[in-house]
Formats: C-alpha cells, structure tokens, sequence
C-alpha cells in the first residue's frame, strides 16, 4: 500500500510490471485531500465510531463478565453458551430485521445507526474474553475488601479493574478494531449521509467513471490506520500480557 501510493498511477499498471521505479513522490498524499473534500470527515468518522463502540462495550463488558466469574446463578453456563453460539450469525445475515429495528427507533443516518449493531455483536466474545481474565485474579483479594467494608462495586472498581488492566486493554482493541471492520457493512445499510459516512465507505469516492486514483486511494487508507498502528506499537506490552494470561497455571 506504501509503495502504491508512492508511484504516479500510470505506472502502477506498466507492462511489464516494474516492482522499483526512480519516480516516487509523495504527490498522492496532497492531491487526495482534494478529489474527495469530505476526507477528513471520514477519518474522523471511523476513529469515533471505533472510539465510541469500543468504550460502550467495556461499560457493558466489565460488570457482565465479573458476575459470570464470581456469582452462581440459574442458567449461568447455558447463557455463556448462548452468547457464544451468537457469534454464529454474521452481519450480513441480520442486516434487515436490524434495518428495521433501527428505522422503528429513528436511528437511521445517525451516528447511532453504526455504533448500536457494533455494541451488540462484540459483547458475546468480549465477556468470554474478559471473564476468563477475572476468574484468574485470587478471590481472596475481594474477601479482604470485604472485611474493610468495601461494597461490590468498590471491589471492582478499586481492585479488580486495575489488576485487569492487561485484560481490559486486549478487549478494547479487540472491540475498537472489529467495530473498525464493521463499519462498511453498517455504514453502507443504514447511513446516507456524508457527514457519518467512515472511511473505509468514504474510500468509494477514488473510483471514478473511467479510472480508479489507486495511488490516492492507498494513501487516504494508510492515513486512516497510522493511529490504529501506533496504538498497538505503544500498547504492545499489555496485549502481550493479556493474550498469554492463563497460558502457564500457577
């Protein structure tokens, strides 16, 4: 994608095929702000919505797998089960009935439309992910707490939160890029409107009648996952850690 959007488009399709060519330039990396105005937007667009799926989940995410890790109730491993046989279906095969429960709400052509279906399709593997996080953390640290008269959310708030930082910065990435990916698919279904239209739908504008501006196209997409690749260059240490959790029992 690097190397594309460095050579002029003509030569991106000589042929024979030249892997290196003497003309590179940084010329797309200008010219895309103009052939499609609403750039910008876009990528702003698609950092927010991330942003804002990736937040809600771990809001819902973090009290539901600690209560499936600490609590006994009815149906507890029939539920587990069920969310995880929700992961069966794919976007695609829900996109009508979710058109309708969007369109019955208003939410169509809003931020709301994306950001809703996002939530609810990464809650199931974020709780099985971070529930097994929790079940490792020592239950004796919660029962000294409760001997100084912590509550359950204090608890969880003040002690489980922060051992499990690891763990909830593995399901944060986990949900900001799959909320990432699935922006096309819901952006294309239940938005119309440029001002909430992300990236990868944006992306559509570089193809033309006659041509497709590849070179400009390549650029535009390596600016909109520079932040995505430097979020994981400074974060690397916990997703290592909270990927291997549990590998070696104690």
């Amino acid at each position: 994608m690097f190397y594309a959007s460095l050579r002029p488009l003509d030569h991106l399709f000589r042929s024979p095929y030249q892997f290196y060519s003497d003309d590179l330039s940084f010329w797309a990396y200008s010219e895309m702000w103009n052939t499609v105005p609403y750039l910008g937007r876009y990528i702003f667009n698609s950092f927010f919505l991330a942003s804002c799926v990736a937040i809600l989940t771990l809001l819902f995410v973090i009290p539901a797998a600690y209560s499936y890790a600490r609590f006994d109730f009815p149906a507890k491993n029939g539920t587990l089960y069920l969310l995880l046989a929700v992961n069966m279906f794919s976007g695609p095969v829900l996109l009508i009935p979710l058109y309708k429960v969007l369109r019955s709400f208003g939410l169509l052509n809003t931020y709301y439309a994306m950001i809703v279906p996002g939530v609810a399709f990464l809650i199931p593997t974020s709780i099985w992910l971070l529930k097994s996080y929790f079940q490792k953390i020592p239950i004796d640290l919660e029962e000294a707490a409760f001997v100084d008269g912590a509550s359950r959310l204090q608890i969880l708030r003040h002690i489980i939160a922060p051992l499990s930082t690891p763990g909830l910065v593995v399901v944060g990435i986990y949900a900001f890029i799959g909320a990432y990916a699935q922006q096309f698919l819901y952006a294309i279904s239940f938005n119309q409107k440029k001002e909430f239209m992300p990236l990868p739908a944006g992306l559509y504008e570089f193809i033309g009648y006659q041509t497709v501006k590849w070179n400009e196209m390549m650029a535009a997409s390596l600016v909109g996952i520079t932040p995505v690749l430097l979020l994981f260059i400074f974060l690397q240490k916990y997703i290592v850690e909270g990927l291997t959790a549990g590998a070696v029992k104690n």
